[in-house]
């Protein structure tokens, strides 16, 4: 299939991890910044950027960010190489949507992902966040996948990228088994967390692990109700025959 930037490359489709979230802090009234609302509480900026602050500029080329109507200049707009990032003044949370503009070479739609702007803790360590004025951070793993990309946009993708996923209908002895190239940027997730990101394939192990636990635990919780169930329906079963032979020794 030939498009306007060239043909695609047939039976595979390369991803590409990002994160996007928001970090939000209440505003010291002592460092206040100047001509910024008396009612506004939190100094907070919503970022979109790589795994670990990846360099992601190869193929996103820029991003709106839809912010709350109260704001002036309220669709804002970042081009790379500036970190695809707002930081702004409030007092209320709302849905932040981040449009992603792919360079031009992907010949691409534009993408949309969606951010709930949190500006106060929540959960079970809430109250210790609050009493330290701690700053509250909401972020999100996602992945974009590029479905047979176009050969040039296949290229910057691959001049150092992660391995293709390979679908079917390809084979070793094809052209796009010619696409796969030496050093190639990674699209793999970092194997330990850091500080700044939270996404390994440690805490990736660590979640699965807890879900397995706790699916044993609903496996448990099923079978004891299920027993109690059992139960029930033979006390009932018996007064109903109880009830019956009293019915008819009158």
């Amino acid at each position: 299939m030939f498009t306007k930037k060239g043909p695609r490359v047939k039976g595979i489709a390369v991803h590409r991890p990002f994160t996007y979230g928001s970090i939000a802090k209440l505003i010291d009234p002592e460092k206040r910044p100047p001509n910024i609302p008396l009612e506004h509480t939190h100094q907070w900026t919503v970022w979109l950027r790589g795994i670990d602050n990846e360099d992601i500029s190869y193929w996103l080329k820029k991003v709106t960010f839809k912010l709350h109507e109260t704001y002036s200049q309220s669709l804002r707009t970042v081009e790379a190489p500036d970190p695809f990032e707002v930081t702004e003044t409030g007092w209320g949370e709302f849905e932040v949507t981040m449009k992603l503009f792919f360079v031009t070479e992907a010949g691409e739609k534009p993408q949309s992902v969606y951010h709930s702007l949190k500006l106060h803790p929540y959960g079970p360590d809430a109250e210790r966040q609050r009493e330290n004025k701690e700053p509250v951070i909401s972020q999100t793993y996602d992945e974009v996948i590029f479905n047979e990309p176009v050969e040039p946009f296949y290229e910057i993708l691959t001049s150092g990228a992660a391995q293709p996923t390979r679908g079917k209908g390809s084979s070793k002895g094809s052209k796009q088994a010619a696409f796969k190239k030496g050093s190639e940027r990674t699209a793999e997730i970092p194997y330990a967390e850091t500080p700044d990101n939270p996404f390994s394939l440690e805490t990736e192990a660590k979640e699965l692990d807890r879900l397995g636990e706790a699916n044993k635990n609903v496996e448990l919780l099923l079978k004891e109700e299920r027993g109690k169930l059992a139960e029930r329906e033979k006390m009932l079963e018996s007064l109903r025959r109880s009830e019956g032979a009293a019915i008819k020794a009158k």
